[in-house]
C-alpha cells in the first residue's frame, strides 16, 4: 500500500505540481533573450544539459509553440517522472538512453525525425557524467542532415541541487539570461561532439 501511494504521488501528483511551479517561476523571471543565431523555422534537434531542464522545455515551447515534438527519455523511474512533466508541454517521450534501451530509442528517434517532428535530447542524461556529450544527437543530426539548436541559461540567483547533474532552479524574480544558438555538424563525429560540448558550456552554469 505504501509503495502504491508513493508511486501515485511520484507519477500523478508530483509532475503536475512541478509543472505549475515551473510556470509560476517562469512568469516571475526578468528574462533577457540572446539570439546568437536567427531562430530557425525548419526541423531540428534541440539539446540542453540534463541539469537545465527546469528552463529548456519552457524556452523551447516559447520559440516553437505548435511544432510536433518528441524527447529521448530514460527508461528509469525518474525518466517516467520527466516524461509526465514534459507531457504538459506536449512533448512526447521516446523511451531509452545510452544506458538502457539505446538501440530501440535510436530506431524510434529516426522514425520521429522522418515524420518531420523535432527531437529533444539531453546529451549527458540520464545518469551523466555531467556535461558529457554522448554521440546520439550528433549522429542523428549528421544522418538526417538537421541543425542542432542549443538552449542555455545563466541566472542572477539560483538553487543548485546536490544531484549528479547539479540541477539548477533559478529563484523567483531573479534575472535569467537565456541563450539560443544553432550549429550544423558534419564528420568527423568526434570533432563535432567536442564542438557541440564547447558551445553548450559557453553560456551554462558550471
Amino acid at each position: 500500500m505504501k509503495k502504491e501511494i508513493e508511486r501515485f504521488f511520484l507519477l500523478r501528483v508530483a509532475p503536475t505540481l512541478l509543472f505549475f511551479i515551473m510556470r509560476l517561476f517562469w512568469f516571475s523571471y526578468k528574462k533577457r533573450y540572446h539570439f546568437l543565431n536567427k531562430p530557425l523555422r525548419e526541423q531540428l534537434i534541440a539539446v540542453s544539459w540534463h541539469g537545465e531542464l527546469f528552463i529548456s522545455p519552457q524556452m523551447y515551447r516559447k520559440l516553437y509553440p505548435k511544432e510536433r515534438t518528441s524527447a529521448i527519455i530514460s527508461k528509469h523511474r525518474d525518466g517516467e517522472f520527466i516524461a509526465r512533466v514534459l507531457n504538459f508541454f506536449k512533448i512526447m517521450p521516446v523511451r531509452g538512453s545510452t544506458n538502457k534501451g539505446a538501440f530501440s530509442a535510436l530506431i524510434d528517434s529516426i522514425k520521429v525525425l522522418k515524420r518531420g517532428e523535432n527531437l529533444l535530447i539531453t546529451p549527458d542524461g540520464p545518469r551523466g557524467p555531467r556535461h558529457f556529450v554522448s554521440a546520439g544527437a550528433v549522429a542523428l543530426a549528421i544522418k538526417q542532415k538537421l541543425p542542432i539548436m542549443i538552449v542555455s541559461f545563466r541566472a542572477s540567483s539560483y538553487w543548485q541541487l546536490k544531484s549528479w547533474d547539479k540541477f539548477v532552479v533559478p529563484k523567483p524574480f531573479s534575472r535569467v539570461d537565456i541563450y539560443y544558438q544553432t550549429i550544423r555538424v558534419q564528420e568527423p563525429k568526434d570533432r563535432a561532439i567536442e564542438q557541440l560540448r564547447e558551445l553548450m558550456l559557453n553560456y551554462s552554469i558550471r
